[in-house]
């Protein structure tokens, strides 16, 4: 058997009463969601589990939202003694900031302010309804890329690559008319499916330069520490094991593509992993990461009951 990575998910992932069961099995569970709240000065737990969704959904809810869910999880194994001794850890977009606290680099308070504030950047970058994104399926990354370039020469605006989810799977952002000709160029192109996604920001492209910036000096100022172990960050594809390449990394990650498929082939190709252990809501990393890494194993921890299969 090889070695085990961590992965921790990003937005999209979220769902009222997440991480409820963990609260109720983990005292150490429940006091990350009280830290969570008290460091928001929010009864914020109160909103994961009982809604109402559409608060939730807001951009700046959503991101501490997932981190306090994700972060409540890890430290549950951890009380329960479950050791995943894994090689490496790494977070989609958002998640990277979950990764960052599982690893030690990041404290949790801290993460849960800056991810408040990220978010709340992030959705005022581009007034609603001028940016937009977009999922393409079918078409690999070299083809998607051609798409962007088409479309973004038809001066419509801004449209860039976001997200290399999987194989196949790629997420483009940008001005809501230049996704719109990208989508048609894709369809064209033979895409098997190309469409809006349901999200209030065009995330990962260059018009979220203003959150970037504003990001900036919070990042500066916070304490970042080496990992304990290293941290696969999404703007580079590589492992880093510094505090300032961190904090780096999560400023710039912002208006750039998240490259998770050649983030996960690193894992694989250079430290081993054929195990990929989803700490968070939901389950899409791990299918996302069964089609990137050929016949890895995939777990999700997003209820206490996935820790009957940690020995199966």
């Amino acid at each position: 058997m090889g070695e085990v990575a961590l992965v921790f998910p990003g937005q999209g992932s979220q769902k009222v009463g997440m991480g409820r069961a963990w609260a109720e099995a983990s005292a150490a569970a429940r006091a990350a969601f009280e830290e969570a709240d008290a460091a928001l000065g929010e009864p914020l737990s109160r909103l994961i589990w009982d809604g109402p969704e559409e608060e939730l959904t807001l951009t700046a809810n959503t991101q501490p939202a997932i981190l306090a869910v994700s972060v409540a999880i890890h430290r549950a194994l951890a009380e329960r003694g479950v050791d995943l001794a894994p090689a490496v850890v790494a977070g989609h977009s958002l998640g990277e900031y979950s990764a960052l606290v599982a690893a030690g680099a990041l404290d949790f308070a801290d993460a849960v302010r800056l991810v408040r504030r990220r978010g709340e950047l992030m959705q005022a970058a581009v007034p609603a309804g001028e940016g937009a994104m977009a999922a393409v399926l079918g078409l690999d990354r070299a083809a998607v890329a051609a798409v962007v370039e088409e479309a973004a020469g038809a001066g419509l605006g801004v449209v860039a690559v976001a997200n290399d989810n999987a194989p196949g799977q790629t997420v483009i952002a940008g001005a809501a008319a230049a996704v719109e000709r990208a989508v048609e160029v894709a369809l064209e192109r033979g895409a098997r499916k190309a469409t809006r996604l349901p999200v209030s920001a065009p995330f990962h492209s260059p018009l979220m330069a203003p959150a970037r910036e504003g990001m900036a000096p919070l990042l500066a100022a916070a304490d970042f520490r080496d990992p304990a172990l290293p941290v696969i960050v999404n703007v580079d594809a590589r492992a880093v094991s510094r505090g300032p390449e961190l904090r780096d990394a999560l400023a710039r990650q912002i208006d750039s593509p998240v490259r998770w498929v050649e983030s996960m082939e690193l894992a694989a190709r250079d430290f081993g992993v054929d195990t990929f252990v989803e700490i968070g809501p939901g389950g899409v990393l791990s299918g996302l990461n069964k089609r990137i890494v050929a016949g890895a194993r995939t777990l999700t921890l997003a209820e206490p009951a996935g820790l009957d299969k940690l020995s199966g």
